[in-house]
């Protein structure tokens, strides 16, 4: 029941969808943003164990609930640890009703073609198993266009696609994320090449399947909509990809049916020297700003 239930708020649920999978080349940046300098950590445990930490304040938080928060995005050591006193995955949806998905991508290759394609993930077949037993609902694979190469982005969706047939296979639920940098010169371009190859590479999704799209918010808005309407497509979420939480919520609401799945616009402003009354409030004020984007 509990997977149907998933399923119903991925599809209808309004709200969005908190990115806390920063994984080992971006977690030094979250941490000095969270006010936790390099200095304060010698190895790279203790480096995941505050990682863990910042983690595990946002999701225990009060204002951190299915309510406006109906997804979360996990970074693979984050699912094997525990969030008061229960397994992470189980804690966000027994304790909070919020979903949890996995990032499986491990890093992207060098550029090539205007774009930055996933690398080889190793033991994909057993990270799945084990994302199934932990009670994930779905993934998350994230790579980069840099530019408008017509070429590189039909790789770059077909690669994506590709992985996502074989989760879909495991019984979960793929976040194809084929992200637009959205410092590209020729970002408008690239974005009305990417939809062109999104729609086509759809086609390949069985009768009756559905994947999840991550995108950079486009420059013109409602570009996406027809992915939004797409049978094949759950949901369509929006990375903020560098651009504040102001500019990022602005230009979210002007594209109706896109939800947010930020990251750094999320943990904006909160910090590990603030006490929890203050954590709280600043992180609700961001919760309900991001909310507000995604359901406008």
């Amino acid at each position: 029941m509990s997977r149907d239930a998933m399923t119903r708020q991925m599809q209808t649920g309004q709200g969005f969808i908190a990115a806390l999978d920063q994984s080992g080349g971006s977690t030094p940046k979250a941490l000095r943003l969270y006010g936790v300098p390099e200095t304060a950590y010698a190895t790279e445990a203790e480096m995941f164990d505050l990682i863990h930490a910042m983690r595990a304040r946002i999701a225990t938080a009060p204002g951190f609930t299915g309510d406006k928060v109906i997804g979360a995005i996990l970074f693979e050591m984050t699912m094997e640890r525990e969030i008061a006193g229960k397994p992470a995955a189980s804690y966000l949806w027994e304790e909070k009703g919020v979903v949890p998905f996995l990032k499986i991508d491990k890093g992207l290759e060098a550029p090539a073609n205007g774009v930055q394609m996933l690398k080889p993930i190793p033991g994909l077949d057993a990270l799945l198993d084990r994302a199934v037993a932990h009670g994930i609902f779905g993934t998350k694979e994230r790579s980069v266009i840099l530019g408008a190469d017509v070429g590189g982005i039909a790789d770059i969706v077909a690669q994506q696609m590709d992985l996502g047939l074989a989760v879909l296979a495991k019984g979960l639920i793929p976040i194809l994320e084929p992200e637009v940098d959205i410092n590209a010169p020729d970002k408008s371009a690239a974005e009305q090449m990417l939809l062109a190859a999104l729609l086509k590479g759809l086609d390949r999704v069985p009768a009756g399947r559905q994947v999840m799209l991550k995108l950079t918010i486009p420059d013109q808005a409602d570009l996406y909509a027809p992915l939004i309407a797409h049978p094949a497509v759950m949901r369509v979420v929006a990375l903020s990809g560098g651009y504040s939480r102001d500019d990022a919520c602005a230009r979210l609401a002007q594209n109706p049916g896109m939800i947010a799945s930020f990251s750094r616009a999320l943990t904006e402003g909160l910090s590990a020297d603030q006490s929890d009354a203050d954590f709280n409030t600043a992180l609700t004020a961001a919760i309900d700003a991001i909310h507000a984007a995604s359901t406008s």
